[in-house]
């Protein structure tokens, strides 16, 4: 985040995007890296319930969930069915401990783009709680999330099947309820979580995922022997390389995440933020290095791939050539191309740097 940010857009900013088919170069893509599996599931099949009812959190505030109920018959199969698939996404398909496992709440949203459902499952000897995610089939998300398993310090642990994207749920304080109640707690390390927002809002403009507006993020607090760890994580993927606007892909520029800003600007100059900066870019650059191949193969299958419309693409386009004052922006057809070039961006920029380091060693021999 820099340090004199303008905050300007607000929480109902976007529209509904349509749902983008899976090509076949993606679905290859997905074959090969065991990403797609076929499953007892379908998502009309979870459409079929008898009944539903909304769900309310602690507070008695509307969650925009629904608790979906299914006729006994149909339910018995489809626990047996949902298990499995935890199964399958927890320990590759082992069933050897789903019995003492069971399917406790099935939630549907209607609130966003991809309308999932939400299983939460229970272990029988314990109580224990975890939940996972049945959504709409969509190639952007899928790019979001294929893109920070590659390019972040995050594991995304997802996969499809024909109509459908299984998701593992991402463990986190959501970024709105972390600003409410645990931005002044003393046991933070302000330098420590205003490096992280950096961090994170330049990874988010660089891969170009957009809509990272508070409640789309989740911030896992982890106590250290020393001191608190703090990361950051998007959670929805939905707007990814989907809008024209440069500044819907900088989370810095979305008036829920205000106080963050504010927070940053406090903690850290201008010039510190620029170094996280540059620090993070270095860390992308070597984590494109050690998957080069793979990252090259989804990056040519989203470069295939209509995944916005034309005119989104043009609008940001001329916004990136403006930003990185480079004309080979111009020259991108498809939002993959944008990001490809983004990603060029940062080899070129590393490499010159190592360039001008061996240099002035070689000056000092």
């Amino acid at each position: 985040m820099q340090a004199d940010p303008i905050p300007v857009l607000d929480a109902f900013a976007t529209k509904k995007k349509p749902m983008y088919p899976v090509g076949p170069g993606l679905r290859d893509y997905l074959r090969q890296y065991s990403r797609e599996f076929e499953l007892p599931v379908s998502y009309s099949r979870l459409l079929e319930w008898a009944e539903s009812m909304p769900l309310y959190d602690a507070d008695g505030e509307d969650t925009l969930w629904q608790t979906v109920i299914y006729r006994p018959e149909v339910w018995r199969r489809l626990n047996k069915h949902l298990t499995a698939i935890y199964a399958l996404l927890k320990t590759e398909g082992d069933t050897s401990f789903v019995d003492h496992l069971y399917v406790d709440r099935v939630d549907y949203c209607t609130f966003g783009n991809s309308n999932p459902f939400r299983i939460r499952v229970v272990n029988s000897y314990n109580e224990n709680q975890d939940y996972y995610y049945i959504k709409k089939s969509d190639a952007s998300r899928i790019y979001g999330l294929e893109l920070e398993h590659l390019l972040s310090p995050n594991r995304m642990h997802y996969f499809i099947a024909e109509d459908i994207l299984v998701e593992e749920h991402v463990v986190g304080i959501p970024g709105d309820v972390f600003i409410e109640t645990w931005l002044d707690d003393p046991h933070l390390n302000n330098i420590r979580l205003a490096k992280e927002l950096v961090k994170f809002n330049e990874r988010c403009f660089l891969r170009l995922l957009g809509d990272m507006r508070a409640y789309n993020f989740v911030v896992e607090v982890t106590p250290d022997f020393e001191d608190v760890q703090v990361k950051i994580r998007p959670m929805d993927f939905d707007q990814q390389s989907y809008s024209g606007r440069l500044k819907f892909y900088l989370p810095q520029f979305f008036k829920d995440n205000n106080k963050l800003v504010e927070f940053c600007v406090q903690q850290l100059n201008p010039q510190t933020a620029r170094q996280y900066q540059k620090e993070e870019q270095s860390v992308i650059f070597r984590r494109i290095q050690l998957a080069e191949t793979r990252v090259k193969r989804l990056l040519q299958c989203m470069c295939e791939d209509q995944i916005s419309s034309d005119e989104k693409i043009d609008e940001l386009r001329r916004g990136l050539a403006k930003h990185h004052k480079d004309k080979r922006f111009l020259r991108c057809t498809r939002m993959g191309h944008l990001v490809q070039t983004s990603l060029d961006l940062i080899e070129e920029r590393v490499l010159r740097y190592r360039k001008q380091v061996e240099t002035q060693f070689e000056d000092d021999i």
